[in-house]
């Protein structure tokens, strides 16, 4: 629009000069002396006259041009007629200009009002901050929340001035300061309402926080716990009754009973299926306590080689009963942060799995009853943090890819009718994952069909927890 400006007021200057000129010239050729002022006078007028309709011109199309900028010149009714033809053109750019900028901030704004009511029907309370924590905008659900427990919302104030639970502020700035998605829950607000809350940051600074009630879900939730522990607590008795007497029935001689073959065999199926009932309590009662917190881990500065040396022993009888073999690798001379008997429970848990699934090497699959070589290793990790990382390496049949990524959800089971023989229950991996990560470590398994499994997890390094505190 710029050019297009400059070029009609060159264009109409010239033209009004070079009549001048011709007036002056053909005054001093044609015209006596004293026609010479004449021819003067008049082209200092004719100058004078085409600069004024320019800049009258210009005045008239000024507010329109600045109109496009504020989205009002589709609705100007009065254009200014052009002094000169040469800005026709200009007026029709400014014609065409303002309608499509009129255009697109129309459909901005109806694009606004939609976000806002689609906002607004969300029961997710969902507000938005800038860069240094202060409400930008915050949607109905948000609004009402807030009335109902500290005040109300108002844009330009601060957050923490609105929202007075820690737990969402940390998220929240975490996120502005990291640039990283956050997340918390539970977080417990007044009026005994429990959230989860959210934290995106946005591209251009600020985040988006969003709260979502879990009060119901946690609820249920609870109960789901209670009853688990509940009912598992109370089958343990009659389940280890159960075992108690069929075991007693089995010892033919210790009580000189015996038994015909088919007698035994139900027997046997008793036995195997009460103990199988009450492991998967046992378990189920340890993931009631991974849930509600009552596992209470207690981590401390502990060798590498203990940690070994009691899974060794801990799994020792069951590799005698399959005839399986346990053979340790190397491990660095280190300590890590770790409760003992938690660490030991995933290790043996690791171990069993591969004696019940693994082979020898060379062994074709179907010959895992034979015995099976399971490795137990460590070795540093390099890079920051420090860690140690322990593997349990298996040369069984593997796992396919595509349950790679399930293996650790509860109750999940690759081979269910096999995992039932073996009295597996489904939840010792994740039970172990959870141990795992409640020390600040990983868990993850790489396997390989036909060639076996290997199930490795971290550790942190004592001595980077000593430095990290007297620093």
């Amino acid at each position: 629009m710029g050019s297009a400006l400059r070029r009609s007021l060159y264009l109409a200057l010239l033209w009004r000069t070079a009549l001048g000129i011709a007036v002056v010239g053909g005054a001093t050729l044609l015209l006596p002396q004293w026609w010479m002022v004449v021819g003067l006078a008049t082209a200092l007028w004719v100058a004078w006259r085409g600069t004024r309709c320019v800049t009258n011109a210009l005045e008239a199309i000024e507010p329109v041009a600045a109109s496009i900028g504020r989205g009002s010149g589709e609705r100007e009714k009065v254009w200014p007629e052009p002094a000169f033809e040469q800005m026709d053109g200009l007026v029709d750019a400014l014609r065409m200009s303002a309608a499509e900028v009129a255009r697109q901030l129309a459909a901005s704004s109806e694009s606004r009002r939609k976000l806002e009511a689609l906002l607004d029907s969300m029961q997710d309370a969902v507000t938005s901050v800038d860069a240094e924590g202060r409400i930008v905008w915050a949607n109905e659900a948000m609004r009402q929340l807030i009335a109902e427990s500290s005040g109300t919302v108002r844009a330009g104030h601060s957050l923490v001035q609105t929202i007075r639970a820690p737990e969402v502020l940390e998220c929240v700035q975490e996120a502005l300061e990291h640039g990283q998605f956050a997340e918390k829950r539970p977080v417990s607000l007044p009026l005994r309402q429990t959230y989860a809350v959210s934290a995106s940051p946005m591209p251009e600074g600020g985040a988006v926080v969003v709260m979502q009630d879990i009060t119901h879900v946690e609820q249920v939730e609870r109960t789901q716990r209670e009853f688990v522990a509940n009912v598992s607590h109370e089958l343990r008795t009659p389940l280890t009754s159960i075992s108690g007497y069929v075991e007693t029935l089995l010892e033919d001689e210790r009580t000189g009973l015996f038994f015909t073959p088919q007698v035994r065999e139900f027997l046997e199926a008793i036995y195997k299926s009460a103990k199988r009932m009450a492991r998967l309590t046992d378990d189920l009662l340890a993931m009631a306590k991974v849930d509600s917190g009552e596992q209470k881990l207690r981590p401390q500065p502990v060798e590498v080689s203990i940690v070994i040396r009691e899974a060794e022993d801990a799994v020792a009888a069951l590799a005698r009963e399959r005839h399986g073999v346990l053979e340790i690798g190397e491990f660095p001379d280190a300590e890590v942060i770790a409760d003992l008997d938690a660490i030991v429970q995933v290790l043996s848990n690791l171990i069993e799995n591969a004696l019940n699934y693994g082979r020898k090497p060379g062994k074709e699959p179907g010959q895992e009853a034979e015995g099976a070589l399971v490795v137990l290793s460590a070795e540093m990790v390099p890079g920051t943090p420090q860690e140690v990382r322990f593997c349990v390496e298996d040369f069984g049949a593997g796992i396919a890819s595509e349950h790679l990524s399930r293996l650790f959800e509860r109750f999940y089971r690759v081979d269910k009718t096999r995992s039932r023989e073996s009295g597996g229950t489904g939840l010792g991996l994740a039970i172990a994952k959870h141990i795992v990560e409640a020390h600040r470590g990983r868990m993850w398994v790489e396997s390989e069909l036909g060639r076996g499994s290997r199930f490795c997890f971290t550790l942190p390094c004592a001595i980077q927890i000593v430095d990290a505190t007297a620093a």
